[in-house]
């Protein structure tokens, strides 16, 4: 599996993270035809630099509007303000669904800014990323 993710999609969860410094960003992201080309912002409820929760109107309100729009979740994301993009112990421990893919996004310099992962009961697989640039 690889996650084809337009470019501008890649932008736009790097400024969410910056506009929500020090603490965590979250979103989901949606596919249509088989590429993720829109995001939704959403609340981090813990307001935390270490941790997200989603808040659970906003994820309803962004399901249902996937649905009217014909968009299918392809991934949930979230920024690490100071740590790499790869999982926590927490977010293994927190990753609960294992058909979703788990996209984290590092604001450290000079790492890998954006890295997608399946999570299975603890075990992390990479999940390829190929950017589709703006046309």
């Amino acid at each position: 599996m690889t996650l084809q993710i337009e470019e501008k999609i890649l932008t736009a969860m790097l400024e969410h993270g910056r506009r929500e410094e020090p603490n965590e960003a979250c979103g989901y992201l949606a596919t249509k035809d088989g590429v993720v080309g829109h995001h939704f912002e959403l609340t981090n409820i813990d307001a935390a630099p270490d941790h997200y929760t989603m808040d659970p109107a906003e994820q309803f309100a962004a399901i249902r509007r996937m649905r009217e729009e014909g968009l299918q979740v392809a991934a949930v994301y979230h920024t690490h303000p100071e740590a790499p993009a790869r999982p926590s112990v927490e977010d293994i421990r927190l990753a609960h669904d294992p058909g979703m893919v788990y996209v984290i996004v590092s604001l450290m310099a000079g790492v890998d800014p954006i890295r997608a992962f399946k999570i299975n009961r603890g075990e992390v697989a990479e999940v390829p990323l190929h950017v589709l640039a703006a046309r």
